[in-house]
């Protein structure tokens, strides 16, 4: 959950994916979430620290379906980037958000009750 949703802006929806195939993806983003607050927190993250540089071999996840849909790596990981608001916005942890280099970024506050 944001903390300040109106800086979040609008989630907006990933269209083609059947529901059992976006259900796995917010699964595994879910996990990714989980594993780097577990991990890193206080650190600020993106789709790209779980999806780009050394984890780019996307086959074998649930993410893959988003490039087999659009067929361009580009247009997956803005996909992607818009699933990973979904769940960060669903979470009920809740996380700061901020645009910086053309992306989004989050970082868990850790201040649940």
């Amino acid at each position: 959950m944001f903390t300040n949703p109106e800086e979040a802006g609008a989630v907006r929806s990933v269209n083609g994916l059947s529901k059992e195939d976006e259900n796995a993806i917010y699964s595994f983003l879910q996990g990714a979430v989980y594993c780097w607050c577990n991990n890193n927190p206080n650190k600020w993250f993106s789709m790209r620290d779980f999806m780009g540089g050394a984890n780019f071999y996307w086959q074998g996840t649930p993410l893959y379906k988003l490039f087999e849909k659009t067929g361009d790596v580009n247009a997956a990981g803005q996909a992607a980037g818009r699933l990973l608001k979904f769940v960060i916005n669903k979470d009920k942890r809740n996380f700061e958000t901020k645009k910086e280099e053309l992306i989004r970024k989050y970082k868990w506050i850790g201040d649940e009750i």
